[in-house]
């Protein structure tokens, strides 16, 4: 039983109800009673709350046989917007949405440097995207900043793509446009995505093998960053002792063994040019090219043994892999499960990302409605399965 001063379970009552409406709505007032087992007096009087705050709207009658129609009640989810950005190695790329995840537009930025100046072109952008939504009675309600590097307290504390670590995003963001800034690590992002997005399940580790591999971890639905952020660090666990050298000072890591620029490079070594993409790579594989095969089989090989030991370590209901790898070669989640000896493999299901590349955005626009709207859990998932569209892709 929750005990305490009138307004804190008065606030805690207001949450739960606008939960509720999110989750299962449109609701009634009666209906909304009986879901949370409060008093119709309690509940009119949050639901006035709610609509003064226009968090909630009325959306008209509910169909009855008889006596007087109830009135439903549904998420405003028109009453804001969220801004998410994925401050990667060489692209810049903001998302915008409103409360519900919904109406996402995409734009994208190229050739702007990553590095200690990067405040300047950022607030910019943030200044273009504001200007570029239409009013609503929240305005933008947080900004959501992905960092491919450790991420501590909201400061970056290290990454191998840039050195950001004197740029003190929070204080200069939030000094300039007034509004929540966020800063987390991609993988932990990616898998907050997920989680809200599509798959549904209390322990889940998102693998992100891009130019490095990362991994986001949930424990009991809940973001789990270790004692100083490093937890998830994943590609900087050693799997050739004595191997490859890292950024990150060791040998070995994984990352430069199973990582989509390490194996890229290699395969470019094999076949003696001095760089191929990831398109070339996927046209040469499908051509049954040798060299190509090879290194499709390191991938699965450095994959397997680090998520071999992900599972006898974490034991997760679910883990996910967000790769070029599994989006464009078919078939690869299940090479990796036949590759994986462990029994306790049959505990665990391993599937592709369902959001690909929007993943950190969409995981930044989670942590940002959910910020704003101080809600203990938070589902965007879509009844019928669907994923957010995403449009007005600029490059």
């Amino acid at each position: 039983m929750i005990t305490g001063s009138k307004e804190l379970i008065r606030d805690i009552n207001k949450h739960l109800v606008l939960e509720t409406i999110i989750h299962q709505g449109p609701l009634s007032r009666a209906d909304l009673a009986k879901a949370v087992k409060l008093t119709k007096a309690t509940i009119s009087a949050i639901v006035q709350e709610l609509l003064a705050d226009q968090l909630v709207i009325e959306i008209g009658s509910a169909k009855t046989d008889k006596g007087r129609k109830p009135i439903l009640l549904k998420f405003h989810s028109q009453g804001g917007h969220a801004i998410s950005i994925d401050l990667g190695p060489t692209m810049i790329t903001v998302l915008t949405s409103n409360l519900a995840g919904e109406q996402c537009q995409v734009k994208q930025y190229s050739n702007i440097p990553v590095d200690t100046s990067i405040l300047t072109p950022l607030k910019s952008i943030i200044t273009e995207t504001i200007q570029s939504l239409p009013d609503t009675p929240h305005g933008v309600v947080g900004i959501s900043i992905g960092i491919h590097g450790v991420v501590h307290e909201q400061r970056v504390i290290f990454s191998p793509h840039y050195h950001l670590e004197e740029v003190d995003f929070v204080h200069d963001l939030r000094e300039t446009f007034h509004i929540p800034v966020y800063v987390e690590n991609e993988a932990n992002l990616s898998v907050q995505g997920e989680h809200a997005f599509c798959y549904d399940y209390p322990n889940m580790v998102n693998l992100s093998i891009h130019s490095g591999v990362g991994m986001g971890l949930l424990i009991d639905h809940n973001l789990y960053t270790g004692f100083q952020g490093f937890a998830g660090e994943f590609g900087h666990t050693i799997v050739v002792p004595d191997g490859r050298l890292c950024p990150c000072g060791n040998r070995g890591c994984i990352e430069q063994y199973a990582s989509e620029t390490a194996l890229l490079k290699e395969y470019a070594k094999r076949k003696k040019q001095k760089s191929i993409s990831f398109d070339a790579f996927v046209r040469d594989y499908q051509n049954k090219d040798p060299y190509a095969k090879e290194i499709l089989d390191e991938f699965i090989k450095y994959m397997s043994i680090g998520i071999n030991n992900i599972l006898n370590t974490m034991n997760p209901n679910l883990i996910i892999i967000n790769s070029s790898f599994t989006i464009y070669i078919p078939g690869i989640t299940e090479m990796l499960k036949d590759a994986l000896k462990n029994r306790m493999s049959k505990y665990c299901t391993i599937v592709p990302s369902r959001l690909q590349d929007s993943a950190i955005l969409l995981g930044g626009v989670y942590v940002c409605i959910k910020g704003y709207l101080g809600v203990t859990e938070l589902k965007l998932s879509k009844s019928d399965g669907r994923i957010p569209a995403i449009s007005s892709c600029t490059f």
